[in-house]
């Protein structure tokens, strides 16, 4: 008996040793075969990844990497903020309902915080012999844990309320002017370009379904043009961004001037005129929304642009029908072909949410529907600019302002509500618009130990004076929004989308397909090209 269970207890010993190297040889695989996947991705980095690749490819791995999840805050309508309950789920739990309950996740999904100093210390390795030979754009320099993954949660009703709150935004304001500049036959420009726009976003839509992994705008120019393709439509993005950051402070401006016409200060012996005074008093109101660590109320609040934008359309009917306020001659200009290239870079701006496009699709529940948020959001936004566009002009005829609020009387109540609510929307907005442009500059800090709050305080700062000089500088709130639209807007609306299918679904397209994008291509390059030369001779000529 004691021989049996000493040769027992010697066949479990060689047992475990036989486990433990079984183990040990695993591990070694494992590390050798970990090995060789990095080093196949860093010889294909820089180069659009295989379609005929059956797993999901991650290309959140160079600048920008905040892309996604900081311009996720603008497509807000998917949360409810604690303490806030009156957009809550409404009726029952079926299929009829289309608001969510609050929930601490959801909450998170919308909270971005800035890299704190404590964990970007404990983020560095200071064994590493590699980190400081790495690219500045290098992932290593951002951990995008931070920002947690964005949950597919939106209903239709809430992408489309999505959808319309990127489109109907501050470029219906210019709408009846833009009618002026190209005339009233100009309004069929506009119905071409939602529905080439529209056209583009489905384009997006399958550009994203080509590939597992492509979840932002971002993404999807890395799968068709490599890292060029990423760096290229994320500075571009970034520069429209910013640019409408620059509009939000002269709309501000020229709306508080037309309310407080007689304002002046003196600084140190030199008088400041009213429109610098209330560009200045616009970007302190800013300011400090764009410190806050967590935004989330802001980007819910933001969902108010919808109902601002109506309330504003509806103070110029008013205005028109009601209080009976026009010329003795109203607007009745067909066509004026010299200017209608105005008119072509702000129509192409109202249509131009293809920047957020991906992440509304991607945070969908049933993506199948997408194309229908499309269709509703561009038709809403259509009726809404081709009405206020030909009311406006044949109120205010050659008068027309780029700003239609500007010609409304300020002694009426309804020119009061639509002033004051041009006014305090885009006070909401400005931090949302700022966020992805800031998180984009953090990640490219050298230092783990300057990825600290105080660095972001300064960067979004230097943000907001930057875009307060520029405004100043020029402001000409019409030409700068057609020179948005035709530049930056025809690009990442028409040119882009078109050119990414195309080499996306290359050898897969029928000749109808190929024709039609590389005929968007073409006109958003005409376009492009002569509304840019008019928007920017009017800026450094006579403004608007």
């Amino acid at each position: 008996m004691k021989l049996d269970e000493d040769l027992d207890h010697k066949l479990d010993r060689e047992d475990d040793f036989q486990t433990d190297d079984e183990e040990n040889q695993a591990d070694r695989d494992f590390k050798n075969q970990m090995d060789d996947d990095d080093t196949e991705s860093s010889d294909n980095k820089n180069s659009p990844p295989s379609r005929y690749s059956s797993n999901e490819v991650d290309f959140n791995t160079t600048w920008p990497q905040t892309y996604r999840t900081s311009m996720d805050m603008l497509t807000s309508v998917s949360v409810t903020p604690p303490g806030i309950s009156f957009l809550r789920k409404i009726g029952s739990a079926g299929k009829g309902s289309y608001l969510f309950k609050e929930n601490q996740d959801d909450y998170n999904s919308l909270t971005i915080p800035l890299v704190t100093e404590e964990d970007s210390i404990k983020k560095e390795d200071p064994t590493s012999t590699t980190s400081h030979h790495q690219s500045p754009v290098s992932c290593s320099k951002i951990s995008t844990s931070e920002f947690p993954t964005p949950q597919r949660q939106c209903s239709l009703a809430q992408s489309v309320i999505n959808g319309t709150n990127l489109l109907c935004g501050i470029g219906l304001m210019t709408m009846p002017y833009a009618v002026k500049e190209g005339g009233l036959l100009s309004l069929t420009l506009l119905l071409l370009f939602a529905v080439i726009c529209c056209y583009t976003g489905i384009l997006l839509m399958r550009c994203l379904q080509s590939y597992p992994g492509l979840h932002s705008y971002p993404d999807i120019g890395q799968a068709a043009f490599g890292t060029a393709g990423r760096f290229g439509i994320a500075i571009v993005l970034y520069m429209e961004l910013f640019a409408s950051c620059v509009e939000f402070l002269t709309l501000i401006s020229d709306n508080l001037s037309s309310l407080f016409p007689n304002t002046s200060m003196f600084i140190a012996g030199t008088e400041l005129s009213t429109h610098q005074v209330f560009g200045i008093t616009a970007a302190l109101l800013v300011l400090p929304t764009v410190w806050l660590r967590n935004l989330s109320l802001l980007s819910y609040i933001s969902v108010g642009g919808i109902f601002a934008t109506i309330v504003v359309a509806l103070c110029l009917f008013w205005v028109g029908a009601i209080d009976q306020v026009g010329i003795i001659n109203p607007g009745n200009k067909l066509i004026d072909i010299e200017k209608i290239s105005v008119s072509i870079g702000l129509f192409g701006f109202g249509f131009a949410g293809h920047a957020v496009f991906p992440n509304v699709y991607s945070s969908m529940k049933d993506q199948s529907k997408f194309p229908l948020v499309l269709y509703i959001s561009f038709a809403f936004c259509l009726v809404m600019y081709i009405s206020v566009g030909a009311v406006g002009y044949l109120l205010f005829g050659d008068k027309t302002e780029s700003q239609f609020t500007l010609n409304m009387p300020k002694e009426l109540y309804a020119s009061k509500i639509a002033t004051w609510t041009t006014v305090v929307t885009p006070l909401a907005k400005y931090a949302l618009t700022l966020l992805p442009i800031a998180s984009s500059i953090e990640e490219l800090v050298p230092s783990p130990r300057l990825r600290c709050y105080p660095m972001s305080i300064l960067i979004r700062t230097a943000l907001v004076v930057s875009s307060l000089v520029v405004a100043l500088s020029f402001p000409y709130f019409g030409s700068v929004m057609a020179l948005i639209g035709s530049l930056m807007s025809m690009i990442v609306a028409l040119i882009y989308p078109c050119a990414c299918y195309l080499k996306l679904q290359s050898g897969k397209l029928s000749n109808m397909q190929i024709t039609s994008c590389i005929l968007i291509i073409i006109v958003g390059v005409i376009s492009g090209i002569l509304g840019t030369y008019s928007a920017t001779t009017r800026i450094f000529g006579d403004g608007d």
